[in-house]
């Protein structure tokens, strides 16, 4: 949930019947005015009302959405919000270095992770936003040391799933928790990394210019030399700049061209007698090595001998006395390696590290070399490990500033161990469903929606692109009867011709077919409405708080007299349910009947989040179908192809048997017929 566009003051005044509330504001939203209704409808909500400094959001770059902008003007929130991890706990950036959540910024790269195949391995993903709060703060403590300070309702991933820090067996406060009994998924708690002392500089070139430069004097007429080439800038700058500290002035020059097989080479050099004395001096081998020292020399031997492909970590080098230093500085920090002799005629020998990922990850931080593609794990798998066991949970008693991130992938890495973060709360808002007990009871209204689509759409830089709503929550909600923010936006997208689509379960659409005609009149304009099946035993049990799916129907049908081309999402089907053949036939029948001119079939899938509060409803409601759902979604949070390809080909039968298909479209009545949703982008249950 985005609340960083939430902060402009608020400005007095409200709907009718409509006071302000006594639940405490949330502290990210300062300035906002909090209100309760007294009518049934909105029992034990409460509305936050903000003045927004924004309205038109671009969707990340990375999604695969076929829209590039939306307009969301209302938020959801619920207890469950994840406002989850202290401001000094440290993330694992793409870089393969760690920053404090406190100091990441959206845009930044960081790792994330994604089941592929039988496992979950480490991808690269996005900061797409980040906030803070503060709440009543625990600590999570691990076999191996590794402590993380968290909100009670932050989840980390354990070996049965993603789990709460606290929670209950019963009532309402009922959801997985961790327990002593669990383990935490990951590599355990990072490594500091070093200060860069005098002492680490000077070992870092030790091993970099041992391990790679050119460095003597010749005696055809005393000719000194330095040079050191390398393809990797990172480790020549840092290099450059050690020198420089020491009064070393080197030249940088071009060493090599990039060709079809190798990249371009840079190098640096000196021929400066007292240049070359003292370069000599600072490589020497120490007497004593400090730490520091040893940590700078593993650094500078790895940018320039070592390497990490496909999971090994090894350093090569044919000099007895670089391999002594080197087995001598990874033991005396405690980690293990082998030296292997493979009989090569320039007598280059290796030293492997051993202890897997965690040993890998512990070597990256502790010693920081330059070079960070040398430091890639991205692919690679999460495994248990066998000192991540959940050793306590204590409450702090006091409460503390916390912090969250939203990511491509839905989760992070945080001290080592995979954390979730809120895109699967973003998820469950779609369609405008409950993700809980209190999802939907809490809501951010942007009460300024109107004024600042008009400000927004007038803007130079604005160039009329497509505009989506109803994509995250839907705009045609419950607290829209209420608000009446949509008759502003639709009236500003009109006058500035700007061409929109909507996607809504809420027939309160149908108050605005005159403004929509109107707007069709001078731009494209697209709606779809989602349904996903016709019975009303599962309407009242899975979706309760949307208008019948009759109901839906006869706005599609309401809207297609007036000449719109209406689509249906039929989603989401819910395995075991509502795909039966009966099914699917009865929903299709309906939507045919109502005027629609396509249906697209959606199966439900289950994020994390999404994924426990829906196990816990479907043991309750049919605990025979749980051995079934744990078969169609062992593999992650989608069905298997098979079964999508078999369920859309159903229901592509049945939309040709009730002579459902695609009709010619007006000029102005629609938008061009979109792509087909994608995996990642389908409408959930929640």
């Amino acid at each position: 949930m985005r609340w960083d566009n939430l902060t402009a003051p608020p400005v007095e005044g409200g709907p009718e019947r409509a006071a302000p509330a006594t639940p405490p504001l949330p502290l990210a939203l300062p300035g906002a005015v909090a209100r309760t209704f007294d009518t049934p409808e909105f029992a034990g909500m409460t509305f936050y009302e903000v003045q927004a400094k924004s309205i038109l959001n671009r969707v990340p770059g990375q999604s695969r959405v076929p829209f590039e902008w939306t307009i969301n003007p209302y938020r959801g929130c619920s207890h469950a919000c994840v406002y989850c991890l202290g401001a000094d706990t440290p993330i694992l950036m793409a870089d393969g270095r760690t920053k404090p959540i406190s100091e990441l910024e959206p845009g930044d790269r960081i790792y994330g992770t994604e089941r592929r195949g039988a496992y979950r391995r480490y991808v690269i993903t996005t900061v797409l936003d980040k906030w803070s709060t503060v709440k009543l703060a625990y600590r999570v403590t691990l076999e191996d040391g590794t402590t993380l300070i968290a909100s009670g309702d932050h989840r980390f991933l354990s070996e049965r799933g993603w789990k709460y820090v606290t929670g209950a067996m019963h009532g309402n406060a009922r959801r997985p928790y961790l327990t002593t009994n669990n383990r935490l998924i990951g590599t355990g708690r990072f490594a500091v990394g070093p200060k860069e002392s005098p002492d680490y500089r000077r070992g870092y070139l030790c091993g970099m210019v041992r391990g790679d430069a050119h460095l003597g004097t010749y005696s055809y007429g005393t000719v000194h030399r330095f040079r050191l080439a390398l393809a990797d800038d990172e480790a020549l700058s840092r290099s450059e700049r050690y020198l420089a500290l020491e009064e070393i002035k080197t030249q940088r020059f071009d060493f090599t061209p990039a060709s079809p097989t190798r990249l371009a080479v840079a190098a640096i050099r000196t021929s400066e007698q007292r240049d070359i004395l003292a370069i000599t001096e600072l490589v020497r081998w120490p007497v004593e090595p400090s730490d520091d020292w040893r940590l700078g020399f593993l650094a500078g031997i790895f940018d320039a001998a070592g390497s990490c492909s496909r999971g090994v970590l090894r350093f090569g080098n044919s000099d007895d006395a670089i391999l002594d230093q080197t087995t001598a500085a990874l033991r005396h920090f405690g980690f293990a390696c082998v030296r292997e002799d493979r009989g090569l005629p320039n007598r280059v020998r290796e030293i492997r590290l051993t202890g897997g990922l965690a040993a890998r990850l512990r070597f990256f931080h502790l010693t920081d070399p330059a070079i960070t593609r040398k430091r890639s794990i991205e692919g690679g798998a999460l495994k248990h490990q066998g000192a991540l066991r959940v050793v306590g949970i204590e409450a702090l008693g006091l409460e503390l500033p916390l912090w969250d991130i939203t990511t491509g992938t839905g989760d992070f890495i945080a001290n080592g161990v995979v954390s979730h973060n809120c895109f699967a709360r973003n998820t469950h808002t779609y369609l405008d469903l409950d993700a809980g007990a209190d999802f939907d009871r809490k809501v951010i209204v942007k009460v300024n929606a109107g004024e600042l689509i008009r400000r927004e759409l007038a803007a130079p830089r604005w160039r009329g692109a497509h505009v989506a709503m109803g994509t995250n929550v839907d705009c045609y909600q419950r607290a829209e009867g209420r608000y009446r923010l949509m008759p502003q936006i639709i009236s500003a997208l009109r006058d500035f011709a700007n061409p929109f689509s909507i996607l809504t379960k809420g027939t309160l659409i149908l108050r605005d077919l005159p403004l929509l005609r109107e707007a069709a009149e001078v731009t494209t304009v697209g709606i779809s409405f989602s349904v996903g099946f016709v019975d009303e035993h599962l309407w009242r049990t899975v979706e309760p708080g949307t208008p019948h799916p009759r109901r839906r129907l006869d706005a599609v049908r309401a809207l297609a007299d007036a000449g719109f081309s209406v689509g249906v999402l039929m989603a989401p089907i819910l395995p075991g349910l509502s795909d039966s053949d009966e099914s699917i036939d009865a929903t299709v029948s309906a939507i045919a009947a109502a005027g629609a001119t396509s249906v697209t079939a959606l199966p439900l899938h289950l994020r994390p989040g999404a994924r426990e509060w829906y196990a816990h409803w479907l043991a309750r409601e049919h605990p025979h179908l749980v051995p079934r759902y744990r078969e169609l979604y062992r593999a992650g949070a989608y069905a298997p192809q098979a079964y999508q390809r078999e369920l859309t080909a159903r229901v592509r039968i049945a939309a040709r048997r009730h002579g459902l298909h695609r009709g010619e479209r007006g000029d102005n009545r629609s938008l061009p017929e979109p792509p087909p949703p994608s995996a990642a982008e389908q409408l959930t249950l929640l």
